[in-house]
């Protein structure tokens, strides 16, 4: 007897990815909060400043460093988007069904990228 490949995952199989997801968001949300309090303590020009001109490599590293705490910051903004779409797909009973083959994305990705929307082998044929 064949068994009729499944088309969408259970509600219990469901609570459980908005469980990681929402375990996911509350880290990620933190993270980018410490990441913007650096950013915001960076700029208050407390007493680092006090020493005069004589320090411009270090604040050519500052510059960097802002730069690249900015840039993942960013990239932290755009995780939390994805997760919080992951998380209406969830709602709406679409969570894990890739959107270009319409399959059932296997769990194991979806613990590994659980916001990810489309299978290994689609996401493959789309990088080519």
């Amino acid at each position: 007897m064949v068994q009729e490949e499944k088309k969408r995952y259970s509600d219990e199989e469901l609570k459980e990815f908005e469980v990681l997801i929402g375990q996911k968001l509350e880290a990620t949300r933190g993270e980018l909060n410490y990441i913007k309090e650096t950013l915001s303590k960076r700029n208050d020009s407390g007493t680092d400043n006090t020493s005069g001109n004589s320090k411009l490599l270090e604040d050519g590293a500052d510059t960097s460093e802002r730069e690249n705490l900015s840039q993942l910051a960013g990239r932290l903004q755009k995780f939390i988007q994805q997760l919080e779409a992951a998380m209406v797909r969830i709602k709406n009973g679409t969570y894990g069904i890739c959107k270009d083959t319409g399959k059932l994305i296997p769990k194991e990705r979806l613990r590994a990228v659980p916001h990810t929307q489309q299978t290994i082998e689609a996401k493959l044929r789309q990088s080519r």
